[in-house]
């Protein structure tokens, strides 16, 4: 029976999507009630404009991206979308954010695996974690394995670690791994943190605080990084989507 700590936040629909109406100090405390409680898994994932684009023509991701027990709002483009929808949001809530906060406010009682980013990546992390706020380190290993061969693997030694909290960044496709894998991984909350993993480990700094204050992280990545041009296209995909959406 659910009970007043394990309760779901109150959620509101945009383009498909169940939201939950909740800032990043409420998302927090939620994770952290489930991650005390041992609860049953569950996924969180942090929605933003590019996975709602990829999802449109993967529907095994969108499957996925919809059995979430929690979805927030990554990014601004979400909360405008929101907005057009006559909906309303407390806020952002950025997977960097939201895994910095569990790392800092759960300290030494959380047991978390660090999955994803290439070798030796995720062990900085781990330590970094472990010295700066007393986290638990249940694991830690790089993101560069095959999904269909050693994922298997992979899952086991997550299972076997006994982790409250798992942070995999493993880019595109990881809510689905995370999604389709979850009751193996017995982990009260899975999180998909794409680039978080580095970020923690100290390899790639946080944008400038005006762009978060924006919102506009992302914008100032694609930016500065040819590699990523090639996702401006899935950005006004999304403008358009969400001007052509009923309201």
């Amino acid at each position: 029976m659910a009970t007043q700590d394990d309760a779901f936040p109150e959620t509101v629909n945009v383009l498909g999507y169940q939201l939950a109406r909740v800032d990043l100090a409420t998302a927090t405390d939620w994770a952290l009630r489930r991650c005390r409680l041992r609860a049953e898994p569950a996924l969180v994932v942090t929605l933003n404009p590019e996975i709602i684009i990829q999802a449109r023509s993967d529907e095994r991701l969108e499957t996925a991206l919809k059995s979430a027990q929690l979805t927030v709002a990554d990014g601004v483009g979400v909360l405008w979308a929101a907005r057009r929808a006559g909906q309303t949001l407390p806020g952002r809530v950025p997977g960097v954010e939201l895994a910095t906060r569990l790392l800092q406010q759960g300290g030494p009682d959380l047991r978390v695996y660090f999955l994803g980013a290439a070798p030796g990546v995720a062990e900085r992390a781990a330590a970094r974690a472990r010295d700066s706020w007393g986290t638990q380190v249940a694991g830690a290993e790089h993101g560069y394995f095959d999904r269909e061969t050693e994922g298997p693997a992979v899952v086991d030694r997550i299972a076997d670690s006994r982790a409250d909290l798992l942070l995999a960044g493993l880019g595109e496709g990881q809510e689905l791994f995370l999604a389709e894998q979850l009751s193996e991984l017995a982990v009260p909350v899975a999180i998909g943190v794409g680039g978080t993993i580095d970020v923690l480990a100290g390899h790639v700094r946080r944008t400038p605080g005006w762009t978060r204050k924006l919102g506009v992280e992302w914008l100032w990545r694609v930016g500065l990084d040819r590699s990523r041009w090639h996702r401006f296209p899935r950005l006004l995909q999304f403008i358009r989507l969400v001007l052509t959406a009923p309201r």
